[in-house]
């Protein structure tokens, strides 16, 4: 059973999956065998080399692609004339209905079984592409409960700021205050002063009229 990897993927692994699955479009193989032995090598599922090739890995290799297919055409081809020569040969051996009967079974068996690997593929690439948005939503999810906690944070230090001011202004004018109520008596002290030295001056005589000390 192949294990399950769950790092990243790396450029050699990338690679190695490119390498493969370009050779098995070349051979006129099917990808899904390309991603089963691509995963025997790295050790990953073919659903997940299935997955890395549709996402990621095939677009840098279009070009490839399609020469790989023109490749794949061109074997198929010779393949083709190949086998037309050998039922020439064979045909005057096997009696005309019996090896058209034989090729007949052989293609619907062959176009069964691609059928089968196909959705077989796609099944999986399904399944993997399942996990991954389930571990979107949840890193999306974890996301949310941080923004809310961030928005709660923010919130109570504006609160906090808008207290502080609050408290800076009273303060501020408790301060203003006190030095009006300083000013006030710092002046009320130098009146008091000046008529206090003014008594000290002059003095009233019988007649009730001031008169200057010398």
């Amino acid at each position: 059973m192949t294990a399950i990897r769950q790092d990243a993927w790396s450029e050699e692994d990338d690679l190695i999956l490119a390498e493969v699955t370009l050779r098995h479009i070349r051979e006129g193989s099917t990808q899904l065998a390309a991603f089963e032995e691509v995963g025997e090598k790295i050790g990953r599922t073919s659903a997940a080399c299935g997955f890395r090739w549709n996402s990621c890995v095939r677009k840098s290799y279009e070009e490839a692609i399609s020469i790989a297919k023109g490749q794949r055409q061109k074997r198929s081809y010779l393949k083709k004339q190949n086998s037309s020569r050998g039922a020439q040969v064979a045909g005057f051996i096997i009696a005309d209905g019996e090896d058209d009967y034989g090729s007949e079974e052989a293609q619907n068996s062959l176009s069964i079984d691609a059928v089968i690997r196909f959705l077989r593929q796609w099944k999986g690439t399904y399944q993997e592409a399942g996990r991954q948005l389930k571990m979107l939503e949840r890193d999306l999810r974890d996301k949310e409960e941080e923004l809310a906690e961030l928005r709660a944070e923010n919130e109570r230090l504006s609160k906090e700021v808008n207290t502080a001011q609050s408290d800076y202004r009273v303060v501020n004018d408790d301060y203003k205050a006190l030095i009006q109520i300083m000013d006030r008596a710092r002046r009320l002290a130098f009146l008091s002063e000046e008529e206090e030295e003014i008594k000290n001056r002059f003095k009233m005589d019988a007649n009730g009229n001031l008169e200057r000390i010398e």
